[in-house]
């Protein structure tokens, strides 16, 4: 694990860094080169640290509020870019192609993050979000992570796909077109089109974010990542695996969700063993970015997941 010199957080105004925070980068399956970020907690008993897993396209800097508040609540906090997204090292000569070959690429970096962090407070809890709630729900059910509690916020263990569609996915990977993207850069979104969020606040915080640092932005998928998604949602469908999983669990679901299968999260919820799931009415996709009283209902379950724990 080695510390650089160089600066390597992108600061932006109405964006501050949480509390001590710092970048290490830490190495990836395959030697890949990979940022993560460390932040302490601010109290002087921590209650453990909080592991982000962030969704596709997302980084580290996108949930500074959201580490921040986690401070607030007694936590240190460690946030990873996923290879091939933020400043971590891309999979492939196109820097905007939403790429993975298999998703134990994905859990193999969350489980040499933490052990690049050692002196990290016990216990852990985990906040993962869409991709990254697959990432994190896998790796959990292969037992390459231990948490005392798991939160999900719009997980993607599912995608809206029909069986021509899936098996157009089987094909492209077949004839070896798994590097090519699955749909055509479009141009650059709109508030008034986005697919995520009510809160123009938040929004207008990722876009100046990719709009400072072009280099955190991310286009669209892979052939390649739509299979390896398809297989990730197999095994951690797998009722032998949910049901192994017997640590408190939050789930939330976005009422007015336009990206994952919020059908999946019933199925999946329904087979934990101690799981509240809820749906958050009137929100998008990305609860955490939402306006504030969408947000506080996610929060909320939250600590009631916590107390759960005996967190």
């Amino acid at each position: 694990m080695t510390d650089t010199a160089v600066r390597q957080i992108i600061d932006i105004e109405g964006n501050p860094r949480p509390e001590g925070a710092r970048i290490v980068w830490f190495e990836g399956v395959g030697g890949r080169r990979l940022r993560a970020c460390m932040a302490p907690a601010t109290v002087e008993t921590p209650r453990g640290t909080c592991l982000v897993c962030p969704g596709r396209t997302e980084f580290i800097e996108k949930y500074f509020e959201v580490a921040r508040e986690l401070q607030d609540k007694g936590f240190a906090v460690l946030i990873l870019d996923w290879p091939g997204q933020g400043l971590s090292e891309r999979l492939l000569d196109d820097p905007q192609k939403g790429h993975i070959d298999r998703f134990e690429t994905f859990m193999g970096a969350l489980s040499n993050g933490l052990g690049a962090f050692e002196e990290l407070p016990r216990p852990y809890v985990s906040l993962a979000h869409s991709m990254g709630g697959a990432i994190a729900l896998a790796a959990i059910g292969q037992k390459l992570v231990e948490v005392k509690a798991a939160a999900f916020c719009a997980p993607m263990w599912g995608l809206p796909l029909g069986r021509v569609q899936r098996y157009f996915i089987w094909a492209m990977r077949v004839m070896g077109r798994s590097n090519d993207f699955a749909m055509k850069p479009g141009p650059p979104e709109r508030f008034e089109e986005n697919l995520v969020t009510h809160d123009e606040g938040r929004w207008m915080v990722n876009k100046t974010l990719t709009d400072t640092a072009p280099e955190l932005s991310l286009g669209p998928v892979t052939w390649g990542w739509l299979g390896a998604s398809l297989d990730i949602f197999e095994r951690i469908s797998a009722p032998a695996t949910l049901s192994s999983i017997d640590i408190p669990v939050f789930v939330a679901s976005a009422a007015e969700e336009k990206l994952v299968d919020n059908r999946a999260h019933a199925q999946v919820a329904g087979l934990l063993p101690d799981c509240e799931h809820i749906t958050v009415e009137d929100a998008m996709h990305e609860i955490l970015m939402e306006k504030d009283d969408k947000r506080a209902e996610f929060w909320a379950g939250f600590d009631r997941m916590l107390a759960r724990a005996g967190v």
